[in-house]
């Protein structure tokens, strides 16, 4: 017979024993299944194992909580196009985030390969005339003859991956080097399975398409490569980019995963240094050139001669052109995209202004240099300087009034490595204008710079020609011609063009930066020379200034 007490202690062990089940169910419910750890489904590749292991693209963020295993997670999907060639019976695969074609290629094929990639489609072969795709992939049929020892057929596996905005295929280039991304996050892999391809005498082509891209940005073609630091980068051995307006070509020696890398110019920390470099230059150049203009309204009230010459007018007016640009971009970048549409529009065309009116007194500088130095006679224009006026600030104006019909002016941005805005201001729109850049900035510039370093060498062999024949008589001509040179290429902005070298790197990025913000000093030190010289090189002044001298006596 059961006691009372024997059963209040079987009614307290069955409590206990539900509490620990009940406590055992609620830990296996706080501790789910870490897909992201990449071991649960290695080696897996159903439709439920790839979706699952999918959510790891977003959950693996540098922000998010979630442990993810890089290097596992990757090698997944490596592996996967593997396990499509050698052990999937599946020819195609659509997913949201993943599409493939699997397909037998015979290696005594007699022509090149074709395939088209559009996105969120099933890759599928087109023949040669249909293979001019915005998004396509050709393969060489040298790459299957080489494979022939291997037998009559082999197995090709063309996938296309969004592996979207986590960290997933990013690597060290991307999130620590300079602010790269994977243009769309798509990748495309290429592969025969267990087979090497490497060495390509004649390389496959991938055709990516893509919006116009701004100028502060540059595509690479790069493939993914797992040898490369703890978890694998991006590199671009083997591979050759086409770069387009609309498209990019890439071309590689090998099979595997392959990218575009859409890379900023500049990075965050460049963009701060440059606009503090620029800042402080202009600002201190900014004084220089008010000093330029007080002392030329001194000038013309004390002497006489200076209300007729020339010369000491298109310093000035050369001189103002720069105050005000400096002024404008003081404006433009203090104020970034603060303000209406309207007001974003008019300090973009103020600026653009103010640039092309220095353009355009550098070149007119030029101009009445080549009278001075390589004419000489017959040089004599009635209203000279008005005429030059009319040219120096009236050809700008024609150029604004026809951009901004356009509507070309609006917001502009330079982003940096984690795509996150650094610099706003208002320029020409990223979106649709980038063309009139080039045309009336770019190829504006361009033209002046070329007149004037062809007049400057011209003046530069007078100058030295000089020199060397009178080197008996006087010492020291070689340096006076060097130092002539130097400030002859401040007025004519040859200095500007130290734009051109600096793709070559940060280092003339830097002195670009350093040499036409200072402008201003250059021109100051020049008209102190110029119209302040001393007693004892009265008479052995450069040739520049001599000639200068004569030619104002001559319209006297």
């Amino acid at each position: 017979m059961v006691t009372p007490r024997a059963l209040a202690v079987l009614l307290l062990l069955l409590l206990l024993h539900l509490a620990s089940g009940e406590k055992r169910s609620t830990i296996r419910h706080e501790m789910p299944r870490n897909v992201c750890q990449g071991r649960i489904n290695k080696n897996r590749y159903d439709d439920f194992s790839l979706k699952d292991t999918a959510k790891c693209f977003p959950k693996c963020t540098q922000s998010g909580n979630e442990s993810c295993n890089l290097r596992d997670l990757q090698r997944y999907w490596l592996n996967f196009e593997i396990h499509l060639v050698e052990e999937s019976q599946t020819e195609t695969v659509n997913m949201s985030f993943l599409n493939a074609l699997v397909k037998n290629i015979s290696t005594d094929i007699l022509e090149d390969l074709h395939f088209s990639l559009t996105p969120s489609q099933i890759p599928m072969q087109v023949t040669e005339e249909e293979h001019q795709h915005p998004d396509r992939v050709r393969l060489p049929r040298s790459l299957f003859a080489s494979l022939q020892s291997r037998g009559p057929m082999v197995r090709l596996a063309i996938t296309v991956l969004d592996v979207g905005s986590g960290n997933l295929f990013k690597g060290p280039r991307i999130n620590l080097e300079d602010g790269s991304r994977v243009l769309n996050s798509r990748l495309v892999g290429l592969s025969l399975g267990h087979i090497p391809v490497a060495g390509l005498a004649d390389p496959l082509e991938i055709t990516f398409s893509h919006q116009h891209q701004p100028p502060n940005m540059t595509l690479t073609c790069v493939f993914w490569d797992e040898t490369k630091g703890s978890t694998g980068d991006w590199s671009s051995k083997g591979c050759s980019t086409e770069r387009g307006v609309n498209r990019t070509v890439c071309r590689c020696d090998h099979l595997t995963f392959f990218a575009l890398l859409l890379r900023p110019v500049l990075d965050q920390a460049t963009v701060k240094a440059l606009t503090l470099i620029s800042q402080a230059g202009c600002g201190t150049s900014m004084i220089f050139l008010a000093f330029t203009i007080v002392l030329y309204a001194f000038l013309r009230f004390s002497r006489q001669r200076f209300k007729s010459e020339d010369a000491p007018k298109i310093h000035v007016a050369l001189s103002v052109s720069l105050f005000l640009l400096n002024l404008a971009f003081f404006i433009n970048v203090g104020n970034g995209l603060r303000g209406s549409n309207a007001a974003c529009w008019a300090r973009g065309a103020i600026f653009h202004y103010f640039l092309l009116c220095a353009f355009t007194w550098m070149g007119l500088e030029t101009f009445h240099l080549y009278l001075l130095v390589i004419k000489v006679f017959n040089t004599y224009f009635g209203h000279y300087f008005l005429k030059l006026s009319f040219l120096g600030w009236g050809l700008p104006a024609l150029i604004v009034i026809g951009t901004g019909s356009a509507n070309s002016y609006g917001p502009y941005a330079i982003r940096d490595k984690e795509n996150r805005t650094t610099l706003e201001l208002c320029w020409f729109r990223e979106d649709t204008a980038i063309s009139a850049l080039y045309v009336t900035v770019h190829g504006y510039f361009f033209i002046i710079f070329l007149f004037s370093a062809v007049i400057l060498a011209l003046v530069a062999w007078k100058i030295f020609t000089l020199s060397s024949a009178t080197a008996g008589k006087e010492r020291g001509q070689t340096w006076k011609g060097v130092l002539t040179l130097l400030g002859l290429s401040s007025l004519t902005g040859v200095t500007w063009g130290l734009a051109i070298l600096t793709p070559l790197g940060l280092p003339t990025t830097y002195v670009f930066a350093l040499f036409t913000s200072l402008q201003g000093i250059f021109i100051f030190c020049w008209f102190i020379v110029l119209y302040f010289p001393s007693r004892s090189t009265t008479t052995s002044t450069s040739g520049t200034a001599r000639v200068d001298q004569a030619h104002t006596m001559s319209q006297a």
